[in-house]
């Protein structure tokens, strides 16, 4: 499959984009978030590194195998970055991708995680040509079971101790969804 030139993803409410260097001091603020970083692989972010992330987002292209791309995701009514979505297609099977998705705490408990993810599952499956989408998350964190649930993902494993995560082992579930069965997922079309 090839890559693609990532422009933008619009719902209702948020608009899905490239990041750019007006989003660093927002995306620098919820990385250094503890309760956002809490079930994140990692603890913080300095400027500097902020920014040299934002210039290598610009050049990655979107479904390049092996290589994630993260997307800003921005509230359309204020123009305001509120979090990301992550998309990565598998180095060695391009009809798999994984996705993830983080939030700044304000951003929280209104449905704008689903909207994105949505959004982006119904824009990846047939732009890559997808057969399925998976998503990795730590087992104790449960908005984040909840909403991958709600979209109608399937847990598909329960990995013990399969990670060392921020000083000690950690739980994680593997859920996905095939291409045949994302458009009469649930939420697939909730915020449309």
């Amino acid at each position: 499959m090839q890559s693609e030139e990532f422009t933008t993803i619009e719902t209702a409410r948020l608009r899905l984009r490239r990041f750019a260097n007006a989003d660093i001091p927002t995306f620098t603020a919820y990385r250094n978030d503890p309760l956002v970083a809490r079930f994140q692989s990692w603890d913080g972010i300095s400027e500097a590194e902020a920014i040299a992330f934002v210039r290598e987002q610009e050049a990655t292209p979107m479904g390049a195998p092996g290589q994630g791309l993260q997307i800003a995701i921005e509230r359309k009514e204020s123009g305001r970055m509120i979090g990301d979505c992550a998309f990565k297609v598998m180095e060695d099977d391009a009809r798999q991708a994984e996705i993830g998705f983080t939030l700044a705490r304000s951003a929280w408990g209104n449905g704008f995680a689903a909207e994105a993810v949505s959004a982006l599952l119904t824009y990846a499956f047939p732009a890559f040509d997808l057969h399925r989408v998976v998503a990795i998350v730590d087992t104790r964190n449960a908005a984040s079971v909840a909403l991958l649930e709600r979209l109608g993902m399937r847990r598909e494993g329960h990995f013990l101790q399969n990670v060392w995560f921020k000083g000690a082992w950690g739980d994680e579930y593997l859920y996905a969804i095939l291409r045949d069965e994302w458009p009469a997922a649930p939420a697939a079309n909730a915020h449309r």
